[in-house]
């Protein structure tokens, strides 16, 4: 085994007040099995590797050694988590350290289920293998997808067994994140930091993310509304591909801009804008419908979490708040428009466009339509002979489309290449995920695999991909669970 590791990595984490963080190592495991590893990642962090000894990474990514002259902290912060505020941190994962890079950006290596810290709040620090390969099939899944999200370079399997619902394996995922500073983290700093020490993460946080920001006027206000733009944008993402988060708490949003936290997340099949996927969300705060509104929500916690930089009076801060705020809708909005053009081949802007995207959406309800399946095959040089698409009340709106693609400054090849660029095949469809899920769980990994390699590109209709893309009438009762 090859334990003379220097990853070089940097923790400028650990410059901030001690208060956001707590110096401490993982806890070692049994026996730490590696079954996935990301080398196309790791080649891009410039990792300096041993691709073939899988035993030394094994221990690398499991905690059990760590590189050189590295500072494991779990972060703090709080969040309100459904409505209601509470401080948290990482009560089971461990930042190792940062890898920059070449291009000079900076990455956090995090390892995640990998044992108790000061905020496991009597849990056990650990997390389970199947919402540890979720989180990367889903994470990698939304990368090929080309929508902004943290990413995952490893599983491990920790030789150890862990309690939830059931008795199930244990494993590490390892996690790459452009930072781990959340909502959340400024919302713990405004109430159990001094103003000196907010301004100072905040300082962090643009220097780290924004720092063409510096020179502003008011770099406080230009940060949030950077942040509330990368939202917006991110929301109309996973709109657009129909991408239900489930716990869209602060402490699960960045101020990077990054998707987070892949728990009780799932891929719309049959169109709702009413879905609710997560077993937690009892009351559908975090259904498909919402997740614009309560982005807007938690962005408007942040914006409270800065007040005191914004402004030295407290009613000069609050209009310059809301200011900023307002712009939030019209950003969503804009993306949003944008994306569903694309999605339907439109070129230019008519004021009906709207109208004609929400009007398809429409039937796609009251028909219980599958939401990728349809884009896909609007994208396709004839549709399916299907009874959906043979519907007095599709056939009307597939005139409405039809007239609008005719009034385009480009061919209808152009159009449909187009969509076909913006549509997917493929995404991670509830039914295969689940299957997938339950193999590995059982001792067979080939099934995820397969799956896995059929994501990689989700825009391709390809013989990897055809076998996952079928429409499983899903089970009405179909949840997917936090894994904590």
């Amino acid at each position: 085994m090859n334990i003379n590791q220097d990853w070089g990595l940097e923790n400028s984490y650990i410059n901030l007040p001690k208060q956001l963080f707590t110096e401490i190592p993982p806890t070692p495991v049994i026996k730490p099995q590696l079954l996935l590893f990301n080398k196309n990642l790791a080649e891009s962090l410039e990792l300096p590797l041993s691709f073939d000894d899988e035993e030394t990474l094994a221990q690398l990514f499991a905690g059990n050694i760590l590189p050189k002259n590295v500072t494991p902290i779990a972060q703090s912060y709080a969040g309100h988590q459904f409505g209601h505020f509470s401080i948290l941190g990482d009560g089971r994962a461990h930042l190792i350290g940062e890898k920059v890079i070449h291009s000079g950006n900076r990455f956090d290596i995090q390892l995640k289920g990998s044992g108790p810290t000061p905020y496991s709040r009597g849990g056990d620090g650990r997390a389970g293998l199947g919402p540890m390969l979720r989180e990367y099939l889903i994470s990698e899944a939304m990368h090929a997808l080309k929508i902004p999200t943290t990413r995952s370079l490893a599983v491990v399997k920790t030789g150890e067994s862990i309690m939830r619902s059931t008795l199930s394996d244990g494993a590490i995922l390892t996690r790459i994140a452009s930072s781990h500073i959340r909502v959340g983290t400024f919302e713990y700093a405004r109430r159990m930091l001094e103003k000196a020490e907010l301004k100072q993460l905040a300082d962090y946080a643009i220097d780290r993310h924004y720092p063409q920001l510096n020179d502003s006027d008011n770099k406080y206000q230009n940060f949030l509304e950077a942040v509330i733009k990368k939202q917006a944008q991110l929301m109309a993402s996973w709109m657009h591909i129909g991408f239900i988060h489930g716990v869209m708490n602060t402490d699960n949003m960045t101020i990077s801009g990054e998707t987070i936290d892949y728990g009780p997340c799932a891929f719309m099949d049959i169109f709702s804008m009413e879905q609710v996927f997560s077993s937690i969300d009892r009351h559908g705060r975090y259904k498909y419908g919402n997740q614009a509104s309560i982005a807007h929500w938690n962005l408007v916690r942040l914006a409270d979490s800065l007040l005191l930089l914004l402004d030295n009076d407290r009613e000069s801060g609050i209009n310059i708040a809301e200011q900023s705020l307002a712009t939030y809708s019209e950003i969503f909005n804009h993306a949003w428009i944008v994306g569903m053009r694309d999605k339907l081949g439109l070129c230019g802007e008519e004021e009906e466009d709207f109208s004609l995207a929400q009007k398809l959406l429409d039937w796609m309800q009251a028909s219980k339509v599958d939401y990728t399946k349809t884009f896909h095959d609007l994208g396709q040089e004839a549709l399916p002979e299907e009874k959906n698409y043979a519907s007095k009340s599709f056939l009307a709106w597939h005139r409405l489309w039809s007239a609008r693609l005719s009034r385009n400054k480009r061919s209808l090849e152009s159009s449909r290449k187009l969509m076909q660029s913006k549509n997917p095949a493929v995404v991670p469809y509830n039914n295969h995920v689940e299957q997938s899920l339950k193999a590995a769980e059982h001792g067979d990994l080939k099934p995820f695999m397969k799956l896995m390699n059929a994501l990689k590109k989700p825009f391709e209709d390809s013989l990897n991909n055809k076998n996952y893309r079928d429409t499983v009438v899903p089970d009405a009762d179909y949840q997917t669970f936090c894994g904590t």
